[in-house]
């Protein structure tokens, strides 16, 4: 049986779009969108907390409501994901679904499991077995350090560690441990001695995955957090010539209408990448007002949005749905399995975390898509976590399951756009103001 919570809420939210007084209408439209934001917050939010892995505290990589697990293990935790939990149970305070003394009891035990699970030069790997704290390889050879996961749990643990309260003694102890997890990653370990930062180091396979992160796509706050380490930080030279490709990077083309900015394909005819690149790295690093000489970073992720928007619109490919109030493609489940959608590469899969949480970037948008998504009709689409990963009007397609790495950016990056908050809490580390300036970013006010 569907949530109960849900068909209430829904059936009352539209409700009201259904009175024909016009003056009822305007003045209770405001109230039927803070109604749905809280509502598809509070969903997204209970993935990681009632839905969190019960031994570590941690995100389950995957959720799936017909009970289908790939090797059945459902202590498979991922690292990436629980860096967007932690903010995400954050939002859960904000918002009232939590008491932050829960909060705070969650935290820790999350921490108290970091500690004495598996790290490779203090990167932790993609996955974890959140019962015993040991590596889960997520392919052969990622058996060991994945530093752009990495990079997603520290965005969350240094968010959280702003959360805390300094003046009381539990927290101060919390927020310390939290700094020896941030202090002990060897990110300048990671650079091999070059100009560039490796995403996997494995124990048994060393560098054998070869994969030097360099060119623009979600690995942004990996490169930051390494500039602004006080213990292991690269020099700006890795960040210049590795990511920005000394400037190629910033070799934007344009799309319906729109620049991009920075080079998402380099030597490619593909326009923009996946909407997930517009929010990973950008749940805890603010992109409002901040530039460096590659480009402006609001503009970079509002155009990303809209350009995935007026591509929905303009509909080329004639995929059933599709248009103002139906759009959004990132990474995700397809009926051809989990699958990197964009523009140039469409299935007719529509991804519900695309639209939702590009909300700071096209706020009109995409509460044109969250009204549609929730109406009672499409309830089939909704669960007890909130949308489901993926659907296609084209192939009569959806499925009954989440994956942690698409539902987290949901209630924070709508937070972010409600209040703020999230961005508030990460950009106050001292460590990230200093990192952002070794690297060159400067705000315009």
């Amino acid at each position: 049986m569907k949530n109960l919570l849900l068909l209430i809420t829904t059936a009352l939210l539209f409700s009201f779009c259904s009175s024909p007084q016009k003056e009822k209408e305007a003045s209770t439209n405001k109230i039927d969108e803070d109604s749905l934001l809280n509502l598809v917050q509070y969903q997204t939010f209970q993935y990681f907390w009632e839905g969190a892995e019960p031994n570590s505290g941690l995100a389950r990589e995957r959720f799936h409501e017909d009970n289908i697990y790939p090797s059945n293990d459902k202590h498979i935790v991922t690292t990436g994901g629980s860096g967007f939990g932690l903010m995400a149970i954050i939002v859960g305070v904000e918002r009232g679904f939590i008491e932050r003394a829960q909060a705070i009891e969650r935290f820790g035990k999350i921490v108290g499991f970091l500690e004495t699970a598996d790290r490779f030069h203090g990167a932790y790997p993609h996955w974890l077995n959140g019962e015993t704290g040991e590596v889960k390889a997520f392919s052969k050879k990622d058996d060991g350090g994945d530093l752009v996961e990495t990079a997603f749990l520290i965005q969350g643990l240094l968010t959280v560690r702003q959360f805390l309260d300094a003046s009381t003694e539990a927290e101060k102890n919390l927020a310390q441990r939290i700094t020896k997890i941030w202090e002990e990653v060897e990110w300048d370990w990671y650079t091999k001695g070059e100009d560039v930062l490796y995403w996997h180091w494995s124990p048994n396979y060393e560098w054998d995955m070869n994969f030097p992160v360099g060119g623009y796509n979600e690995c942004l706050i990996m490169y930051v957090l390494a500039a602004s380490s006080p213990t292991h930080a690269i020099d700006a030279d890795v960040y210049h010539k590795g990511w920005a490709r000394d400037g190629a990077i910033a070799n934007d083309t344009t799309a319906y209408g729109l620049p991009t900015i920075l080079d998402h394909y380099e030597h490619a005819d593909k326009a923009v990448g996946p909407l997930f690149w517009a929010h990973y790295s950008y749940l805890g690093l603010n992109p409002k007002n901040l530039n460096d000489k590659y480009g402006d970073y609001w503009d970079l992720n509002k155009n990303h949005a809209l350009i995935q928007y007026r591509y929905a619109v303009e509909n080329p490919k004639e995929f059933e749905g599709y248009g103002e109030n139906m759009w959004g493609l990132t990474s995700s489940y397809s009926m051809k399995g989990y699958a990197g959608h964009n523009p140039d590469d469409d299935l007719g899969v529509i991804s519900p975390t695309a639209a939702l949480s590009s909300f700071p970037y096209t706020p009109k948008e995409s509460m044109q898509f969250l009204k549609f998504l929730y109406e009672p009709k499409r309830d089939s689409l909704i669960g007890n976590y909130g949308p489901y990963d993926a659907f296609s009007f084209e192939h009569d397609w959806y499925v009954p399951r989440y994956l942690a790495i698409d539902q987290g950016p949901i209630p924070v990056m709508i937070e972010n756009h409600r209040s703020g908050l999230i961005w508030e809490l990460f950009m106050q580390n001292k460590e990230i103001e200093n990192g952002l300036s070794k690297l060159g970013f400067y705000y315009e006010e």
